[in-house]
């Protein structure tokens, strides 16, 4: 089975530890709302499980496999709706798999600015119940 595969299906599962069981040690999660990436199974582990919980009614509704750069053994494009509150968020995870089979980069993008601005607040405030990221002052 493939990495996307297993993705989809731990994420559907909200299951924390299959999904971070599938992140190479030095993955780089891009955020549509942050410019610079988390980094590494600990920060990237502490951003989903924020994700699983905050978003609703998510679920995978296309893919794409392919290649994004070259020599990558294995790229896929999910396609996603989901929501945060009344929300409604449609976007895409970028998933670039390393050559042990784990997921070395992950990339979202969501539309509209709106479904952007909603999820970077929902997210951040997650992250600062957790104590990942200090409060705002």
């Amino acid at each position: 089975m493939s990495a996307a595969a297993q993705l989809r299906a731990a994420v559907q599962d909200r299951d924390l530890d299959a999904v971070t069981a599938l992140f190479a040690p030095d993955i780089q999660f891009f955020s549509p709302v942050k410019f610079r990436p988390f980094e590494g199974v600990a920060a990237v582990t502490a951003l989903f499980r924020v994700l699983l919980r905050t978003f609703e009614d998510f679920r995978y509704v296309g893919e794409f496999a392919g290649s994004l750069d070259e020599g990558d053994p294995e790229s896929h494009v999910l396609v996603f709706r989901t929501r945060v509150g009344q929300t409604q968020i449609h976007g895409i995870d970028m998933v670039q798999v390393n050559s042990d089979g784990l997921i070395s980069t992950f990339t979202v993008m969501v539309r509209p600015q709106s479904a952007a601005t909603a999820l970077s607040e929902a997210v951040l405030a997650g992250l600062v119940a957790d104590g990942v990221v200090p409060a705002q002052a």
